[in-house]
């Protein structure tokens, strides 16, 4: 089944469903055993795939995050290098202070940006990952329907 998507086998379980034909006086439908549980296995096996790109997104998600703290880390540790070399000036004790804190500050705003733009993509993507699953979990659940409307008219 490489490369089928969940979404696209409960597609073509729907369509057998809908192209099935129709009883006579009923809601009820004929449709072809051997296909329905070929589709159905098809189905079995496309949730790990789905699972597995599931996966790809949190490990994107989390070298993002890690990119971001090395960043962040880097930042903070230029700084504080800076911050020394300044304070270490006996004629600018008094400005190199001022002026380390200042970098450490900006240093430590932008760690501070780095976190929150790596936790925003992060927030994005397992937003979209969620509309995706509840899609899949709709077709489901409306197939499962409509199986369990069938077995229980025959």
């Amino acid at each position: 089944m490489s490369g089928e998507t969940l979404a696209g086998v409960l597609d073509a379980i729907a369509q057998a469903v809908e192209h099935g034909r129709a009883m006579p006086m009923s809601t009820s439908v004929l449709v072809n055993k051997t296909e329905l549980l070929s589709l159905l296995d098809q189905a079995r096996a496309a949730l790990p795939d789905q699972l597995e790109a599931a996966d790809e997104v949190l490990a994107d998600a989390d070298a993002v995050m890690a990119r971001a703290r090395e960043e962040a880390e880097r930042v903070l540790a230029d700084a504080r290098r800076r911050a020394d070399e300044l304070v270490s000036r006996e004629s600018v004790v008094a400005e190199a202070r001022a002026e380390a804190e200042r970098i450490v500050a900006d240093a430590q705003a932008t760690a501070d940006r780095l976190r929150r733009e790596a936790d925003d993509y992060c927030d994005r993507r397992l937003a979209e990952f969620e509309i995706d699953l509840g899609r899949v979990l709709a077709q489901v659940q409306a197939g499962r329907a409509k199986l369990a409307g069938r077995l229980g008219e025959d």
